[in-house]
């Protein structure tokens, strides 16, 4: 059985694991407990209460974070033609159709977010499983499949803070929503921008 190293176990003493923290609290807390060389990302984890396997309970969306997530989104498009264009002058990082395809197909997921334009999709649903897995693929229902004329605007979303949420198998949401080195009212402030997007997703009388 693993052991936590003593930085780990100093920081827990901190934690009432009795209490219910008022959300504020629950920040500054977080916040104090980071012990890490890194800076540390924050997440939101959501117990919904719903049935995941009922799919008139299912929540899903996305939302832009106010004070973004603290760090450089990487940002991919699979396009071609004057697709190909728009994004590369949006300022995608990575932008092909073929070539990027067979990249991700070998191995190769460095980046953070995947936006396709719909003539697209075809190729790319053959990354299904490896995209899937990781979160990374491309669908109408968040956002990341739309028009060419579309990308410039998605591309900034992204950039700028666009976190996706979506309830998982055990009725859980879980959304990271900044750094430890965000101070307490930008974490909050992410937060509540989350908390009202889920709430606004959330099926009426789920």
């Amino acid at each position: 059985m693993a052991t936590h190293g003593k930085k780990y176990q100093e920081a827990v003493k901190q934690l009432d694991g009795t209490q219910a923290y008022h959300p504020k609290e629950a920040i500054e807390l977080a916040r104090k407990m980071a012990h890490s060389r890194f800076d540390e990302t924050v997440e939101l984890h959501l117990r919904m209460g719903l049935d995941p396997r009922n799919a008139s309970q299912q929540v899903r969306g996305v939302t832009l974070l106010p004070h973004g997530l603290g760090k450089q989104v990487r940002v991919l498009v699979f396009a071609q033609g004057e697709a190909e264009r728009i994004a590369g002058q949006a300022g995608a990082d990575f932008v092909g159709s073929d070539d990027l395809v067979k990249k991700i197909e070998d191995g190769w997921l460095e980046f953070d977010t995947a936006i396709a334009i719909p003539d697209m999709m075809s190729k790319v649903s053959k990354l299904g499983k490896i995209l899937g897995r990781k979160g990374l693929m491309p669908n109408p229902k968040s956002g990341t499949v739309v028009a060419a004329t579309d990308l410039p605007r998605v591309i900034s979303d992204a950039r700028k803070g666009r976190v996706e949420f979506r309830l998982d198998r055990t009725a859980i949401i879980h959304v990271p929503i900044g750094k430890v080195s965000f101070d307490d009212d930008k974490l909050m402030e992410n937060l509540t921008a989350v908390v009202e997007a889920v709430l606004k997703a959330k099926p009426s009388g789920a």
